[in-house]
Formats: structure tokens, sequence, C-alpha cells
């Protein structure tokens, strides 16, 4: 199978990793990739964002299979054009991508649906952010309608601090955001692998969404992340499935804008249940590279047949008994205004360990071929273990061998506190 990568993160290194890893993998193109997929992979810049360019490639290395990682191809119509070419593609149209890129899109569906989330109100005004603020109270939470990279969230007790997130999302053209109840409990993610039809459950996983230890300071893309979650419900994945994907795919393709690709359930298990606090429409950064990681099976055969609408005759995703935990490190300066050009070292003792591997993200190569950071997260440290505790210690026994100027980590990914539950 010939197959066409989009993205340049370290979503798409893990997704190329265990592409590439598979032998049903003939040919491997990732556009425009990273130094990481360099290595595994055929690198080719185009434009992931413009569907002339993808589908032209696409056409040129005659792919079986295109796989859509980032957000932004698939909110532009790049899935579109590919089916509009008869080339498969796994990632789901325009129009069925608004469940991520309008969060009250989604709010919508999700009521149709009869979906399990938390109540909410779209503001579009000054005076309208002011009254639901509140009519929800404290912690408050304001989320920016459109994409946002997993930026566009405020979660604060400070009313003054929420007022002026939501004020700055409705100053953007078109603005709108969603007010909404807090949800207590712990937070979890689960990729649903979908055809239009039939919905697979990959491993739930926990990321670390801010910055700082003790989940301090403003959100970021994910600081880490580990699998599988000792604390949740062994069904959690099947529950999913009947309450949340499967409601949402069913209710999609009432609509005619079938769901195929990633449904990425973002969840809070609440005192009172399950509830949805997000949808994404595509692989989610920083789970997928600890999910991926323990993925036993075939992930070109998943993919593809959730493509072509054959999900049905594909077995359930296999999984290692081992545990995956991902520590990402990032530029000093992230989230706000990341350095970059510093010289990244330690790689290859990091990996010294079989049970370690490195995926990039914000990296290049420099005039002299030398690794140097280019962006705010530069790159995730990956570790299996027996348990949580000892991928834990391998991940962080790894990220101390990595250095490059300003290179900052949390401490406690995958903590006992956070474990333990």
């Amino acid at each position: 199978m010939k197959i066409l990568l989009l993205g340049s993160g370290a979503r798409e290194h893990a997704l190329a990793r265990a592409l590439s890893r598979d032998p049903e993998t003939t040919e491997l193109v990732v556009a425009p990739g990273n130094p990481g997929t360099a290595q595994i992979a055929t690198n080719l810049f185009i434009d992931p964002n413009s569907p002339d360019e993808v589908v032209t490639l696409a056409r040129e290395m005659g792919a079986d299979l295109v796989v859509v990682g980032p957000e932004a191809p698939l909110v532009a119509g790049v899935a579109d054009a590919l089916r509009q070419a008869d080339i498969a593609v796994f990632g789901p149209s325009k129009a069925a991508a608004r469940l991520e890129g309008s969060k009250a899109f989604a709010k919508e569906v999700m009521a149709s649906a009869h979906v399990p989330t938390a109540s909410a109100r779209i503001v579009t005004s000054p005076d309208q952010l002011e009254q639901a603020l509140d009519e929800f109270g404290a912690p408050y939470v304001v989320k920016e309608d459109g994409l946002a990279a997993g930026k566009g969230v405020v979660v604060t007790s400070d009313r003054d601090a929420a007022l002026k997130h939501g004020l700055a999302c409705l100053e953007r053209e078109g603005g709108a955001v969603v007010v909404e109840d807090y949800l207590d409990g712990p937070e979890a993610s689960v990729f649903c692998v979908c055809d239009g039809r039939t919905v697979r459950a990959l491993s739930p996983a926990q990321d670390f969404k801010r910055i700082g230890d003790g989940d301090a300071g403003p959100n970021t893309g994910g600081m880490g992340s580990y699998t599988p979650l000792p604390w949740a419900p062994d069904d959690l994945g099947q529950q999913v499935i009947e309450q949340v994907a499967q409601p949402v795919v069913d209710e999609m393709a009432r609509r005619g804008t079938p769901f195929i690709g990633l449904l990425y359930c973002g969840l809070a298990l609440t005192s009172k249940g399950m509830r949805v606090v997000e949808f994404n429409v595509r692989f989610g950064d920083p789970e997928t590279q600890a999910v991926l990681a323990r993925l036993d099976s075939s992930l070109p055969q998943l993919l593809h047949a959730a493509a072509v609408g054959h999900l049905d005759q594909v077995a359930e995703p296999r999984w290692s008994d081992k545990a995956a935990v991902d520590v990402v490190i990032s530029a000093a300066g992230y989230p706000s205004t990341p350095t970059t050009g510093d010289v990244i070292t330690g790689i290859e003792q990091a990996e010294a360990d079989p049970d370690v591997h490195v995926l990039h993200a914000g990296t290049a190569r420099n005039d002299d071929n030398e690794l140097v950071t280019a962006g705010g997260r530069v790159l995730s440290v990956v570790a299996l273990g027996e348990d949580v505790a000892a991928a834990r210690a391998k991940a962080y026994a790894a990220v101390s061998k990595i250095k490059f100027d300003g290179a900052y980590h949390r401490s406690d990914i995958a903590a006992p506190a956070y474990v333990e539950r």
C-alpha cells in the first residue's frame, strides 16, 4: 500500500512510525514532514492545506491511501478534493470537520444525537458574554468557537480573566464564544475510527494541557500523555461508542455529511456520569504518541478500511500489555514566544533504551546540518513499560539525556497523583 501522510508534527511522526513499520506499507511519503519522519519515510514539501497540491502529489505517487494529520487541511476541504479524485482518504469532509471547526455546531449535533455534554451558551456580543459568565458562575469555561490548535479554551475562577479571553475571541472576524458549565472529574481522550457507519475505539489516554506542574499556567497544545488509564472503567471505549461516537456518526449520516476519519472524544468522567468536553476530527496530539506506541495490530489496514467504508470487515485493534508515557520537551518561552535555532543533542543516547523512541515536532536542520529547535513543542519522548510507573521512569530517564538551551518539560506527567485515582 502506497500511503501519503499530511503534516509535520510529533503526531505525524508517530503515525509515520506506525505506518512504516507495518508490512502493508510499501511506500510512505510525508508532506511536508520533519527531520524525524525523514529517517523513516520520504519527505516532500507541499502545502498540506492546498487541495490542488495534495491531489496532484497523491496522483503522482499513485497513493492508495491519504492520511490527514492536522485539522487545518480538513477544514480547507482537502479530503473533499481527494474523494472527488477517487483517492481513498482517512479524514472527514469539510462539512463534517465542523465538529471541530465550530464548537457551536458540535453542541448542536450533540443535542440532536442526545449525547451527554455540558450545558452551554453561544454568545456573539460582550453583553451576552457577561450575562453567560454570571449565569454559569465559577469556575468559568470559555471556548473560542473556531479552530485554536488546543489553545482556545480558558478555565479559570478569575472572572476578569474569563471576560478578557472571551472579549479577545469576539474581536476576531465572525467571532463567537461558547460559555459552558464546568465539568468536575478527571478527563480522558478516546479516539474513534469511523467509516461513516461503523466505529472502532482505540485505547483511552489522558493528556496534560497546561504548561506547568500541577496543571498550572496557560493551556498549551499538550505537554504529555499516558495510556492505558488504570482508574477508568475497563469498558470506557465501548461506553464511548454506544453513548457518544455512534450516535454522532449516525446523526452526521442523517444530515447527509457522513463522518469518515478519526473522531476525538474529549471526555470528563464526572460525578454525574460521562460528559463530552469537546470533539476534534483528527488524531490528538500528544495522546497519539502514547496510544500508537501500544498498537499491536495493523494501522494501515485499519485506516484504509475506514477510508473505503469496510471498517466492519476489520477486527478490533489489538494492544500491547505494556503502558506508554509521552513527555513533551518544549522550547523556552512556549506557549507565548518560543525561542528557535537552539542545537539539540542527546537523542541517540535517549533511544539507547529499546523501550524508548523520540518523536520530532518543532525541529529543523540548520546550514551545518545540525538538529535545532524550530517550534514551541520540540520533541515527544515516548517510553513503554510493564505499567505506567515503569514507563514513566523510562521516559524521564530518556528526557534527562536530551539537551538544548532553554529546554523545558513538566515533571509530573503520569505522576501517581493522576494515575492512582
